[in-house]
């Protein structure tokens, strides 16, 4: 089998105009990045947003594992399954951080058939969408410096500084750094910290807003920092509102292109999932929600993680509802579960697939507590056995929720039709009832223990002193109504990522919480997650290069 990036580079891309024009796009509804990217202006929304809505399916997985997953390889194969049964389909999906693509876990363009193209374009600077946004981010950290320089009008205490400056990578240097040092006119000296550009607030609101007014509404809402009485100061404090949005103005606009085999793909923000929501723009996935009957988007990491955020953050602030969800999961993924060592995973273990399919089975109950219907994609490995998947098919059938094998890493949409036709199934024949988890009325504590016992599984919360305090003061501050976004390890229900399985016994501890005012969530920190990953001892980078005729190797 070729590499995914050996695939991707001898496909035969059709022009980025053609694959519009499928959805009714016009020429003059794209602006173009060369032939086969292409933004979709303002325009194209105000002409379809009247349209009725075709049926969102949600991909989402179980707790991620060494062993792999391939939610977006199931996410690409099943849009494209859709479109060989002849249904107008469209994928909507989050772009990659160049972070864990120089790092550990590779690109996001999906994987073998499944995948979308431009591969290497989406993989590294894209349509600049990343650098956009970190510019927007690290100016507010610039004029919020330059104002306490230049006499501190708006009195802002330096010990209460809560904006962070950001950069798309892996870099565990910039967690903690002094900015200042030199002389007076370089600034004043204090600690500072640096956040990976998918964890900035920025990020979040991008990926939230739905036009630019409410952008700009949003980013004045930041809030940056306290002064010396107190109260918050905002990026609207400051000013800094309009040079942010002009920043952002092409940023917010959402970009298509197409999968291998030309379904089309709107590919818009990439909040991560542990420390952010983990969806992809709310602007993506309205307007393909109006170009097409069926929209396949996915949530980042485990179902405990993207899919809650999805229910409870963005269909809860967009009006949006999943009509159908599909969980991807894996033989290997299982047995590592169930306790089996990552080399011996190809071996054919029951015992083991047993005790780990109780993982799958918590991520089952928590999507039906959402009253959305499930539908579990296996995705194949060719050390499965029939053994092993005759055991899961009868797992979940009796749980009441469809089974499918996806063989879409190596067949493409080909490989998607028998989880296609399940969906569809689905769809046709098991109404949703979506609601959210908890009531924007609920307190945080009550919110967060709603997560903590329904979603996790935990008995109980236990919060620091430093985070009881920091919640109390953002009710007071009239914030108690927003959602909570929980900060999360993802390898794990629990908060400590060496309980595998469906772990019990448990309490969830909440370290710290700040809100993200502009965001529209409050962010609960649990465990020992982070906002800058690191890279690890041999990181990916080290693999990548290119030729002198700029043909790019190394990515997967």
């Amino acid at each position: 089998m070729k590499s995914d990036i050996e695939i991707a580079q001898e496909a035969a891309l059709a022009p980025v105009k053609e694959v519009a024009a499928v959805y009714g796009i016009r020429e003059d509804d794209l602006e173009l990045y060369g032939k086969y990217k292409a933004k979709i202006t303002d325009e194209l929304w105000d002409r379809i947003k009247d349209r009725p809505d075709g049926k969102l399916v949600l991909v989402t997985a179980i707790n991620p594992t060494p062993a792999g997953e391939g939610k977006t390889t199931v996410t690409v194969g099943l849009g494209e399954a859709l479109g060989r049964l002849g249904k107008n389909a469209m994928i909507a999906l989050r772009e990659p951080s160049l972070g864990p693509c120089f790092g550990i876990k590779g690109g996001a363009a999906g994987g073998g058939y499944a995948q979308v193209l431009p591969m290497e374009d989406l993989n590294l600077h894209f349509t600049g969408d990343f650098h956009a946004i970190t510019s927007a981010n690290n100016l507010l950290a610039a004029l919020l410096d330059n104002h306490i320089q230049q006499g501190n009008a708006l009195g802002i205490d330096p010990r209460q500084i809560l904006w962070k400056r950001c950069v798309d990578m892996n870099d565990r240097v910039l967690r903690n750094v002094v900015v200042g040092l030199g002389a007076k006119a370089d600034g004043m000296v204090r600690e500072d910290h640096f956040v990976i550009t998918v964890a900035s607030e920025i990020m979040a609101i991008l990926c939230l807003a739905d036009d630019m007014k409410d952008l700009k509404d949003r980013l004045s809402k930041i809030i940056v920092a306290y002064n010396f009485a107190g109260e918050p100061v905002t990026a609207g404090d400051l000013h800094a509102t309009g040079a942010m949005a002009a920043l952002l103005k092409d940023a917010l606009k959402p970009n298509l292109i197409q999968t291998l085999e030309h379904t089309g793909a709107l590919v818009h923000g990439g909040p991560f999932a542990n420390i952010a929501h983990g969806c992809n723009s709310v602007r993506a996935t309205k307007t393909a929600l109006k170009l097409c009957d069926i929209v396949v988007t996915e949530a980042g990491f485990g179902a405990d993680l993207g899919a809650e955020k999805f229910m409870d953050i963005k269909c809860r602030k967009a009006g949006l509802k999943p009509d159908v969800v599909v969980l991807v999961a894996t033989v290997r993924a299982l047995k590592y579960n169930g306790g089996v060592p990552k080399d011996q995973l190809s071996e054919e273990n029951l015992e083991a697939l047993k005790r780990g399919i109780v993982n799958l089975e918590k991520h089952m109950e928590n999507i039906q507590k959402f009253g959305v219907p499930v539908v579990v994609a296996l995705n194949s490995f060719i050390s499965d056995t029939e053994a092993e998947y005759a055991y899961i098919k009868r797992f979940c059938e009796e749980r009441g929720c469809e089974f499918a094998l996806a063989e879409v890493w190596a067949k493409g949409g080909e490989g998607g039709v028998a989880l296609a036709d399940k969906v569809l199934n689905t769809l046709e024949n098991r109404p949703t009832d979506f609601h959210v988890l908890y009531e924007d009325k609920d307190s945080l504590k009550d919110k967060i223990g709603a997560i903590a016992s329904e979603i996790y599984g935990a008995d109980g919360v236990s919060y620091s002193p430093a985070a009881l305090k920091a919640l109390k003061r953002i009710e007071e501050m009239g914030f108690g109504n927003l959602p909570v976004c929980m900060a999360k390890t993802q390898y794990s229900l629990s908060d400590d990522q060496t309980k595998l399985g469906r772990p019990s016994g448990f309490t969830i501890n909440v370290r710290d919480a700040y809100v993200c005012a502009g965001a529209g969530f409050v962010v609960a920190l649990t465990g020992s997650i982070m906002t800058m990953p690191g890279l690890p001892k041999k990181p990916a980078a080290e693999g990548i290069d290119v030729d002198g005729e700029g043909k790019i190797t190394g990515l997967f």
